[in-house]
């Protein structure tokens, strides 16, 4: 028995008012940093300052404009988009939208600057003015022209004709990304409200990244008014069976609130936004918070039932409790903690608030909760003789077959771990929504329809001011988009080269025989200036070509496609370079280019995160347990859960992304909490009532085996739960670890057992004799 264990239960018991009056003061001061958090807007905000790919996407937009937009798509039912009505309609979105919030430009197939030639001069303007005053031929000649410009086909406009876009350009200012980005989508959203209600025949569709970002934001939102109520209703029914008690209940509840306010008022001091995955935060901190109070309170009332007063047993149940409650907590924290080795922000800021929350946690049931239950009525509701009866038996079934249980569980782990090799890595940031939002279902219809929101930036540098003149240097920037025009899934390039293939031939009277690229220099750097002294504010080429002219930028446009089908392509773009122009090689930079790294960055360095927790938690139990044999060999059924989990899901799904590669490292602490109850009841009847081992199992099961069932089942439909989030991030992380919670419950009862009586040789042998010392029987 420990003499701390002993002395600090006592204290906190004789000391308790000062508890109930500090702990609260505490946490309200605490819980006022929550009016710091802020919903963040930014899809950079899952990238580090460090991370390359963000680095070079930042260059790339300091060089051209930014490239952040909301795109709607017109759809006519008719599936005709050059028809006078829709034509107008495209003509009033597009003058509209120079009316949202921090528009830089806005292109469609209204405004597209149209050019040909009248004589000797060079004619530049709009394709479409006054859609109503078009006459037939007007509407032929308009259809003819667009379906034939490469700079608008799978673009702003099928290849059939039957859908057409207009994409709003956004540039913030970025001095309130929380009120800039929603200001311009909420204009958007307005703007196409209102012209749904004149055009009801055209539906339309909103898209594009500023949309997402806000969308990331309005997600978070839903997800905590949404999920934290269901897991407070799930958390109330369980803790009712579980502890039959109306001051028990209101004293855990107490609990979770005051962790989950710490949790979250730190977090904001600290100055961590919320982000979808941080504001899964309360459900999860909600979820682990409960564990702990309700081990004290079960042994609390126990005791009660055997006689003791209320100040004796809250006593006894801290002694017995405090190192195992201490011990769970600290190995939660060390594995949400190792979350900081993740590459994406927002999963160091969930671990480091669920952490604060797992922390508050352990303070409040160890102080505040002993105090508080002291000081209510205590009626401990009758135990249940068949739950009771139930796991005794249970418990002499394991010892009875624990070899036959030791092997078949040793088979099933090595079928399901096998299977994890089928798991492909894969993050298609647009599926990070489910089909319920608006985001997704009008971003899969986009991409059905015309192309999707990936697309691969490529600045090529010809080394020179005004070098992209040069008819050599746009002889290669055009056979690599003509190569990337060939290339699987995608559906368009946007390149200068176009542009002045289409100049040359109107300046030698619109002969299609000069559709080609000009073959002098400065007859290239004419026809640029004269082209751009043509267009109207707003629809410059600094989009494509940077101040200088010593680079211009090319635009991938694909569907939506994989992970690895875009790192693929990304590939073949630089073998293309080095085959072809090693001088003009760079790599592509995008938000695309960023998700499909963003993966396989967090995998690298969450397995050292995994590992800095694998050792650190096998330390504590090493120290903690007092035995290196006990301490070392309990990881291996702490160890298999998550592997056993990865393998069905390689076998059921078979993808794994940003989200899913910090399950292994922030399950690792929480499934060593059931292991650390269960050991604690094992060695302490090993070691203080001599019990031999298979004896010792019975005693752990009996003790603690029904409590360890109701908590990990508390545990698994807490983050079950957050698997009905919209966000696939959040669902995907707590449908596998429900699923890892889960084989960890079958490992700690089937596996661990045989495990011990294995390692402890006879199941009969009872340990060398020490001085018997009293224990509680709980």
């Amino acid at each position: 028995m420990s003499r701390f264990e002993v002395w600090f239960s006592t204290w906190i018991v004789h000391h308790r008012w000062w508890f109930l009056l500090a702990i609260p003061l505490l946490v309200v001061a605490a819980a006022s940093g929550a009016r710091h958090l802020e919903f963040t807007n930014d899809y950079r905000v899952f990238f580090s300052k460090e991370n390359p790919q963000l680095q070079a996407f930042e260059t790339l937009e300091n060089t051209y404009n930014k490239q952040d937009n909301i795109l709607i798509m017109l759809a006519p039912g008719n599936r005709e988009v050059f028809t006078r009505k829709t034509l107008a309609a495209v003509r009033e979105l597009t003058e509209a939208a120079w009316q949202i919030p921090h528009s830089l430009r806005v292109d469609s197939i209204a405004n597209f600057q149209h050019t040909y030639a009248d004589g000797d001069e060079l004619v530049v303007e709009d394709l479409v003015y006054s859609a109503d005053s078009l006459s037939d031929d007007d509407l032929l000649a308009i259809r003819l022209t667009a379906l034939h410009e490469p700079l608008l086909v799978n673009r702003l406009v099928s290849a059939d004709g039957s859908v057409t876009a207009v994409n709003i350009t956004i540039e913030l200012p970025g001095i309130d990304e929380h009120v800039e980005g929603p200001q311009a989508v909420a204009h958007a959203r307005e703007l196409v409200q209102r012209l749904e209600s004149e055009y009801p025949d055209i539906r339309f569709f909103s898209t594009g990244m500023v949309i997402m970002n806000n969308t990331f934001a309005e997600q978070s939102r839903a997800d905590m008014a949404s999920l934290v109520p269901i897991s407070f209703a799930a958390m109330l029914l369980v803790l009712g069976f579980m502890l039959r008690s109306l001051s028990g209940m209101l004293a855990t509840v107490l609990v979770i609130l005051m962790s989950i306010a710490t949790g979250l008022g730190l977090g904001g001091y600290i100055g961590f936004p919320l982000t979808p995955p941080s504001a899964a935060s309360p459900t999860i901190i909600l979820t682990m918070a409960i564990a702990s109070s309700v081990h004290i309170l079960v042994s609390y009332y126990h005791n009660l039932r055997l006689g003791q007063d209320r100040q004796r047993a809250m006593s006894e149940s801290l002694r017995i409790n405090l190192q195992p409650v201490f011990l769970t907590s600290l190995t939660t924290i060390v594995g949400f903690l190792s979350m900081n080795f993740s590459d994406a922000p927002p999963f160091r800021h969930l671990g480091n608030i669920v952490a604060i929350g797992v922390a508050a946690s352990f303070v409040l049931a160890v102080g505040f909760l002993p105090a508080l239950m002291l000081l209510l009525p205590a009626r401990p509701g009758k135990v249940n003789t068949l739950e009771s009866r139930w796991m005794n038996r249970f418990g002499d079934f394991v010892v009875r077959r624990h070899n036959i249980l030791f092997w078949g569980m040793a088979v099933v782990v090595v079928l399901l771990v096998s299977q994890v090799p089928r798991n492909q890595l894969n993050d298609i940031f647009v599926n990070y929504f489910d089909e319920t939002v608006d985001f997704r279902v009008d971003s899969d219809e986009v991409d059905k329809n015309l192309g999707g929101l990936y697309r691969i930036d490529y600045s090529l540098d010809s080394g020179a001011s005004n070098g992209i003149s040069d008819p050599e240097f746009l002889q290669k920037v055009d056979r690599l988009a003509n190569w990337l025009r060939e290339q699987p899934h995608v559906v368009h390039v946007n390149t200068i080269t176009d542009v002045l293939r289409r100049l040359n031939r109107n300046l030698h009277s619109d002969d299609q025989n000069w559709y080609r690229l000009p073959e002098n220099r400065e007859l290239t750097a004419q026809y640029l200036l004269l082209y751009e002294m043509s267009l109207p504010y707003g629809l410059d080429l600094n989009n494509q070509i940077n101040v200088d002219k010593s680079a211009t930028r090319i635009t991938v446009t694909m569907h939506k496609i994989s992970t690895k089908e875009v790192l693929a392509l990304e590939e073949r773009v630089q073998q293309w370079f080095e085959a072809n122009a090693p001088e003009l090689a760079t790599h592509g930079s995008s938000p695309t280019i960023m998700f499909a790294h963003i993966g396989a960055r967090n995998i690298r360095t969450m397995l050292w995160g995994t590992t800095v927790a694998l050792v650190v938690i096998s330390l504590i139990l090493v120290v903690a347990l007092r035995s290196v044999k006990i301490g070392l060999t309990s990881m291996i059924p702490n160890l298999v859960p998550a592997g056993m989990a990865f393998g069905l899901w390689g076998m059921t799904v078979g993808e794994v992304g940003l989200a899913l590669s910090v399950v292994t490292g922030m399950t690792l602490g929480i499934v060593v909490d059931d292991t650390v109850h269960f050991l604690s009841k094992y060695l302490r009847a090993r070691r203080e009532q001599q019990l031999a081992p298979g004896a010792a199992v019975r005693y752990a099961f009996s003790s603690v085996g029904l409590a360890l069932f109701i908590t990990s089942l508390v545990l698994i439909i807490g983050f079950a739960i957050l698997s009905f989030s919209h966000f696939q991030l959040n669902s995907g992380m707590g449908l596998l670890t429900a699923v890892v919670l889960f084989f960890a419950l079958l490992a700690d009862f089937l596996f661990l057992p045989p495990l011990l009586i294995k390692i402890e040789g006879n199941i009969d042998a009872a340990p060398p004799a020490a001085a018997p010392q009293s224990v509680s029987p709980v």
